[in-house]
């Protein structure tokens, strides 16, 4: 089947960040005596970092997103893209990304990677009221894209990826590349082990 538009998250999908994003959560965690490890905190990949605060009840909830944010910004300065995913990009129709990063978060990371000119439209969680597993961060695209759900393909790592594309009415594709199991994952439309079998969709279109 072929797609018109691919929307894409970031962390996990695109680029290889959300260890070092969980890393700084523990360090930051333990800091305001929260013993957590790091296999309980994945299930807060792909939601806002406030959000992922708000339902851990960090205390002084705002100096601890600021803490874990400085200690997480460094270290992304060298983050890297996952092998393949820009050539694959380079081969689609018409990309976005749809992330639980602020416009700030983002700033600090997309930029410095210098591939804005591959995207179409990047909606963040600065845009939305609701975020991820609410699918108004994808139906913002989609209306910004002019683009029905039908249209699309939303790729990601985590289970709230899905559920938003799932909510949206947009088929939803697995990059197991990052999210490393299937599990949870039974009623995706796709799983996809490397970047490139996604052109596996554009291939069969021709």
């Amino acid at each position: 089947m072929m797609y018109e538009t691919y929307i894409f998250d970031f962390d996990g999908t695109i680029v290889d960040s959300e260890m070092i994003g969980l890393n700084a959560l523990q360090a930051t965690l333990k800091e305001v005596g929260i013993e957590k490890d790091l296999a309980d905190l994945r299930i807060f990949l792909g939601i806002p970092g406030r959000r992922t605060l708000d339902l851990l009840d960090v205390p002084e909830k705002e100096k601890t997103y600021q803490k874990w944010l400085a200690r997480e910004r460094p270290l992304l300065r060298d983050v890297q893209m996952f092998a393949g995913i820009i050539d694959v990009i380079e081969q689609l129709p018409e990309n976005s990304i749809v992330t639980s990063k602020t416009e700030d978060e983002m700033n600090h990371s997309y930029h410095l990677l210098g591939i804005e000119q591959y995207f179409t439209k990047v909606i963040t969680a600065s845009d939305t009221e609701k975020h991820k597993p609410h699918p108004e961060p994808l139906q913002l695209a989609l209306r910004q894209l002019k683009r029905g759900a039908g249209e699309a393909l939303y790729i990601g790592d985590s289970v709230h990826d899905m559920e938003c594309a799932h909510a949206a009415g947009v088929d939803f594709g697995l990059a197991l590349w990052g999210a490393k199991t299937t599990e949870g994952f039974e009623k995706a439309a796709y799983i996809f082990e490397k970047p490139d079998e996604i052109l596996r969709l554009v291939d069969e279109s021709q």
